[in-house]
């Protein structure tokens, strides 16, 4: 194959970062009235999950200061379904490849998949709550608001989805999931985290907004009164800052790498066009892709493989620097095992390509038209 002359393409996002994190955590915490909800002394276990977040080690240990300011005892816990291979230590492993450990933190990182049950939704769900949580004089929540890769809602990825599958482990994620495969993921999300509030043991979080350029461009304290209605409104925000591919259609998309640190999904079905069960082109607004090719995996995503399901060809070295245990693990929790079925895969850039590219539509290779991105998330300069 006579390879195409590629073109550096560039985009320019605006840049929203904060440049002084810690000083927008500390006033948003003190305007919110945190503080006064429960009196010094008391314990506040600070729920933080899995993802690959811009500067959250800065944001986690800012809040922990400001509980400590304030004369609270916070402590750290995962707040994470099946992540980390499904095991505690697992679990505070990946807080810890994010920077967030004791050392750090200047907190205690209590890491458990026990959980305590909170009663049944109107649909028959049971919640749960992490028990350490559950033992604490109040929870309080980081997290990112972005779109889910696997649905469009009001509410989608957030601090109500990390109250009901991060709070719930591995026990609640597997059944909030199949649940969801009947009832519609964003239902289940309301209806288990209004089940969780019902504890009393929720204060509320700290939403974290990144913009196209993967910045930390807005922190919002939310109280737990305001959860609901001030998560739809954020979600709209963070929607419309989203970075995507600037293009109407390719015939092949080569990604570089895949990983949990870059969408939950391995890569953001929203950018790439596939569904996670390797839907074709299921989102109208986003680019016509015909062919993805995934050359390998993120250093960064503990040998998660999820999202593999959705290439039509994939290098060896993808399949080599996967972790069969964890991945099979988080794919099977969230109902989407077509996500980790091995695709077509070659020892070579130049054989997936020219083995994968007859089969795009076109008959001169010519006419073949080709993207490359780095990964998902990181779609700018």
């Amino acid at each position: 194959m006579s390879f195409p002359k590629m073109l550096t393409v560039r985009q320019h996002f605006p840049d929203r970062r904060l440049t002084d994190i810690p000083g927008v955590v500390k006033s948003e915490l003190a305007a919110s009235g945190f503080g006064a909800r429960l009196k010094p002394g008391a314990r506040i276990a600070i729920g933080v999950g899995s993802r690959g977040i811009a500067n959250i080690a800065i944001v986690v240990r800012s809040a922990v200061d400001f509980w400590k300011s304030r004369g609270f005892k916070p402590f750290l816990f995962p707040a994470m379904g099946s992540h980390g291979a499904a095991t505690a230590e697992g679990q505070a492993d990946v807080l810890a490849h994010f920077g967030i450990h004791e050392g750090t933190m200047g907190c205690p990182v209590v890491s458990s998949l026990e959980v305590v049950p909170l009663g049944h939704t109107p649909d028959g769900i049971e919640a749960f709550m992490d028990k350490n949580a559950y033992g604490s004089d109040g929870v309080f929540l980081i997290g990112r608001v972005k779109w889910h890769t696997d649905f469009a809602g009001k509410i989608e990825s957030g601090l109500f989805k990390m109250m009901a599958i991060g709070l719930g482990k591995f026990a609640g994620a597997q059944r909030y999931h199949t649940y969801a495969y009947r009832l519609g993921l964003e239902h289940v999300i309301r209806t288990v985290s209004r089940q969780v509030l019902k504890s009393g043991k929720i204060l509320g979080g700290l939403a974290i907004i990144e913009d196209a350029n993967h910045n930390t461009a807005q922190l919002s304290a939310v109280p737990v009164e305001q959860m609901e209605q001030k998560e739809e409104e954020l979600l709209g925000l963070a929607k419309s800052w989203m970075g995507r591919i600037p293009v109407a259609a390719l015939n092949i998309l080569i990604v570089d790498e895949i990983g949990k640190n870059y969408s939950g999904a391995g890569m953001d079905t929203k950018v790439v066009n596939r569904g996670v069960n390797g839907e074709y082109n299921p989102w109208g607004n986003a680019p016509k892709i015909d062919r993805i090719f995934i050359r390998g995996l993120s250093n960064h995503t503990y040998g998660n493989g999820v999202g593999l399901g959705m290439a039509d060809v994939v290098h060896d070295r993808l399949l080599a620097a996967i972790d069969w245990t964890p991945t099979r693990i988080n794919s099977l929790t969230a109902s989407t095992p077509a996500a980790i079925r091995t695709p077509i895969h070659f020892p070579s850039d130049r054989e997936c390509l020219e083995r994968i590219w007859p089969t795009a539509g076109k008959h001169d290779q010519s006419e073949i038209v080709i993207g490359w991105v780095a990964n998902s998330l990181e779609l700018g300069t």
